[in-house]
C-alpha cells in the first residue's frame, strides 16, 4: 500500500525529477496545491493570484523509503531559507512547504525541520511551512517530467 507525501519547493520540474530518483518512489506528478481556485491552469498559478504553490504529489511506499527520508531530502534539494521564491522564481507559487497528509506526517516535518534549523547547516531561519494537505491538482500534461522529456538534469541540491 502506498502514501502520499506533498512538497514544494521552488519549480516542480527539477524537485520531480530529484523525488523519482528515489527508490521506493512509485509516482510523483507535478501540480497545484494550497490556493482558492478549483482546476487552476499554470496560466493562473503564475499570475501568484490563485494561491497555489507549485508542488510535488509524491507517492511512495513506505516499505521501501520512510517518509522522513522524503523530508530530508526535501530540504537538501533546495534552500529552505528563501521566502516566496527559489533562485531566479519570485512568487508566492514558489514558496518552501511541506502539505501533510495526517498528523504523522506534519510531527516528522516539524521535528526535521526545527533538528536542521537549530543544526547551524544554514545561514537564516528556515522558511518551510508546514499545512495541512490540500487539494492536489495535477499540473498540465506537458509539465509532467518535463526534464526528463527533454533530456535534461534537474540543476537543484
Amino acid at each position: 500500500m502506498t502514501e502520499k507525501a506533498t512538497f514544494g519547493a521552488g519549480c516542480f520540474w527539477g524537485v520531480e525529477m530529484r523525488f523519482r530518483e528515489l527508490d521506493g518512489v512509485v509516482d510523483a506528478p507535478v501540480g497545484y496545491s494550497g490556493g482558492h481556485v478549483d482546476q487552476p491552469t499554470y496560466q493562473q498559478v503564475c499570475t501568484d493570484q490563485t494561491g497555489h504553490v507549485e508542488v510535488v504529489e509524491v507517492e511512495f511506499d513506505p516499505e521501501r523509503v520512510s517518509y522522513e527520508r522524503l523530508v530530508r531530502e526535501f530540504f537538501k534539494l533546495h534552500d529552505p531559507t528563501q521566502v516566496n521564491r527559489q533562485g531566479p522564481d519570485v512568487g508566492r507559487q514558489y514558496r518552501s512547504v511541506i502539505f501533510s497528509h495526517d498528523d504523522a506526517q506534519r510531527e516528522i516535518a516539524e521535528r526535521v525541520r526545527a533538528e536542521l534549523d537549530q543544526s547551524g547547516q544554514f545561514s537564516k531561519p528556515i522558511a518551510t511551512s508546514i499545512e495541512p494537505a490540500a487539494t492536489f491538482w495535477r499540473a498540465e500534461e506537458y509539465h509532467q517530467q518535463y526534464l526528463a522529456r527533454r533530456g535534461g538534469t534537474c540543476g537543484i541540491g
